[in-house]
C-alpha cells in the first residue's frame, strides 16, 4: 500500500501513515474504497514528486522536480521528434514529394529541431553555471555521479552515432542537398541516434536483415540515451539554481515548448496526408505512434514548465 507514493514521501510520513494503516486494517480487513483512495492519493503523490502537480509543502523541491521532469520531456521528445524527422529527410533525398503538404511538413520539422537544439544547448550552459558556481563553494561531490552519467551517455551517443551515420540509407541521394533543407550529416546523425525507433523489433524477418553490428547499436543507443536523461534528471534535482538563473531556464523553457509545438504541427501534416502509394514518404503505424510519444512529451513538459513558474517565486529559486 505504502509503495503507492514516491520515496520521499514515504520517508517524511511513512512510518505514521504505516500505523494508521494497520489500525484502519484491524477495522476494515477488506475495504475497496480505502483502496481506491490510497491508488489515487498515492499517484497524485507521484505527480507532486514530478513537478507535474501541487507541491506546497517545498516550493524549492518542486522547482527542482519540474525542472527534471521538463529535461526528461525533452530527451523524450527529441528522440521521437527525431526520428520522425529522420524518416522523411531520408524519403527527400532519394525522391521528389508527391504532395507539397511533405516538403512544408520538413521545413517546419527541421525548422523546430534545429531551434529546439540551439535551446538544449543555451539551457546546457546555464546548468554548467551553476554546477560550476556549486563545486567552487565545496558542494562538487553531490554532482559527481549524475555528471558523470551525462558524460558516458554523451560520448557512446556521438561516438556511435558517427559511426553508423556511415550507414545512412540516404548516403547516394542528391536532392536533399539541391534542396537545401537539411545537411546531409547531421541528417545522417539524427538517423542513425533514433535507429531503434522502427517497426522491425516486432517483424524478426526484417530485423535479421540487420547486421549484428547494427543490431548491438539498436540496443546500446537507447541505453546510453536512458543514462543520458537519467543523469540530467538526477544533476537538475540536486542542483542549486539562482532566482536569475531559474528566471533564465524558463524563458528558454518557453521558447522550446513553441518549437515542440511547431514539430508536433509538421508531423502532424504529414501523417494525416492521404496516402499516395509512395513507401518513401508513407506513414505507417510507427509513425504514429512516434507522434503519440511526441505529443505526450510535450504536454508533459508544458505542464512541468507550468508547474515551475507557479513554485518559482515562493521558490525565490531552487537555492533556498
Amino acid at each position: 500500500m505504502l509503495l503507492w507514493y514516491p520515496p520521499s514521501w514515504r520517508a517524511r510520513y511513512g512510518e505514521e501513515f504505516a500505523e494508521l494503516l494497520l489500525a484502519d486494517l484491524a477495522d476494515r480487513p477488506r475495504c475497496w474504497r480505502r483502496a481506491a483512495n490510497l491508488a489515487g492519493t498515492g499517484l497524485r503523490a507521484r505527480l507532486a514528486d514530478a513537478g507535474l502537480a501541487g507541491h506546497p509543502l517545498d516550493p524549492a523541491a518542486a522547482a527542482r522536480a519540474s525542472m527534471a521532469t521538463a529535461a526528461c520531456s525533452a530527451a523524450a521528445f527529441g528522440v521521437f521528434g527525431g526520428a520522425l524527422w529522420a524518416q522523411l529527410a531520408i524519403g527527400v533525398q532519394w525522391d521528389v514529394p508527391p504532395q507539397q503538404g511533405i516538403t512544408e511538413a520538413l521545413g517546419l520539422m527541421s525548422a523546430a529541431l534545429a531551434l529546439f537544439a540551439l535551446l538544449a544547448v543555451l539551457a546546457a550552459a546555464g546548468m554548467l553555471r551553476a554546477v560550476v558556481r556549486m563545486c567552487s563553494q565545496g558542494h562538487g561531490k553531490r554532482l559527481a555521479g549524475p555528471a558523470a552519467m551525462i558524460a558516458v551517455g554523451a560520448l557512446v551517443l556521438i561516438v556511435g552515432g558517427r559511426h553508423f551515420a556511415n550507414g545512412w540509407p540516404g548516403t547516394g541521394g542528391h536532392l536533399l542537398v539541391h534542396q537545401g533543407l537539411v545537411p546531409g550529416g547531421i541528417a545522417a546523425f539524427g538517423w542513425a541516434t533514433t535507429l531503434w525507433v522502427n517497426s522491425y523489433w516486432v517483424h524478426p524477418a526484417a530485423l535479421a536483415a540487420f547486421g549484428s553490428g547494427e543490431i548491438a547499436w539498436m540496443v546500446a543507443s537507447p541505453a546510453a540515451t536512458a543514462v543520458l536523461a537519467t543523469g540530467a534528471v538526477r544533476l537538475l534535482r540536486r542542483i542549486e539554481l539562482s532566482p536569475a538563473g531559474l528566471r533564465y531556464e524558463l524563458w528558454l523553457g518557453r521558447i522550446a515548448a513553441a518549437s515542440m509545438l511547431a514539430l508536433l504541427a509538421g508531423a502532424l501534416r504529414w501523417v494525416t496526408l492521404p496516402a499516395l502509394g509512395d513507401q518513401m514518404f508513407h506513414a505507417g503505424l510507427i509513425d504514429v505512434a512516434g507522434l503519440v510519444a511526441v505529443a505526450v512529451a510535450a504536454a508533459a513538459g508544458g505542464q512541468a514548465l507550468r508547474r515551475a513558474r507557479a513554485v518559482a517565486p515562493m521558490a525565490g529559486g531552487t537555492a533556498g
